[in-house]
């Protein structure tokens, strides 16, 4: 869901220009976001490969916070109780200008659901936030583990009472749809350039596997017939 129904890089440049301005601090908080995204990854994987026990997604953001401010020589300069704030940024995510629309088009026709690596209790802060119309809230923390694990997918299955190929995956990050697709799921990929900021540049490049390819929630459902 981060990423494809909402965009975190603003959120975290506005986030950042508060602490900037609290704290009389000049840092470059677009490179601070990928650097926050690339330690959650490498949590994440962690999780999956075992090398530690289960951990919610909150708790892997706020240890890659802490690291940021350590590699910056700031551990000091914030307290546990500002690090918890600015660590909610993640629950306070903005929607594309097309999420709404199109999933509310989309639930007309389907059952529209999350699934999501973050957790619950961040998923549902997330949807109330942005008002994004999902029928069901699942994420990987019903699962303890994390996508591209097939057990996350299967979440899916068991909560939806849907056959994988019954699943229409939509995601803007191409792991996830690779591994929906050997799970046995239909894939959407909706491109979000900006996902990572205007510098950046995100693989949105199509491929011969995607059942679908797109640019916005309205797109699909236009694709889709709703």
């Amino acid at each position: 869901m981060q990423g494809t129904c909402v965009d975190f890089f603003q959120p975290i440049l506005r986030m950042g220009e508060t602490v900037n301005r609290a704290k009389g601090l000049d840092l470059d908080w677009a490179a601070l976001s990928a650097e926050w995204r690339d330690l959650y990854r490498i949590g994440l994987d962690k999780v999956i490969s075992g090398q530690r026990p289960w951990l919610r997604v909150d708790a892997i953001y706020r240890e890659a916070l802490d690291i940021l401010l350590e590699r910056r020589g700031l551990s000091g300069r914030f307290t546990s109780d500002e690090r918890e704030e600015m660590n909610r940024v993640w629950t306070r995510l903005d929607p594309w200008p097309d999420s709404v629309e199109g999933l509310t088009r989309l639930r007309r026709r389907f059952l529209t659901s999350t699934l999501s690596n973050a957790g619950m209790a961040a998923v549902v802060a997330v949807v109330k936030h942005a008002s994004l119309p999902f029928d069901a809230v699942l994420t990987a923390e019903l699962a303890h583990t994390y996508k591209p694990s097939p057990a996350v997918y299967q979440v899916a299955v068991d909560y939806l009472g849907c056959r994988p190929d019954q699943i229409l995956m939509v995601a803007c990050h191409k792991y996830d749809l690779k591994a929906a697709r050997a799970f046995g799921m239909r894939t959407a990929f909706v491109a979000r350039p900006l996902e990572f900021g205007p510098a950046a540049k995100p693989d949105i490049s199509p491929e011969p596997w995607f059942d679908l390819y797109t640019d916005s929630f309205t797109a699909l459902a236009n694709a889709l017939g709703a």
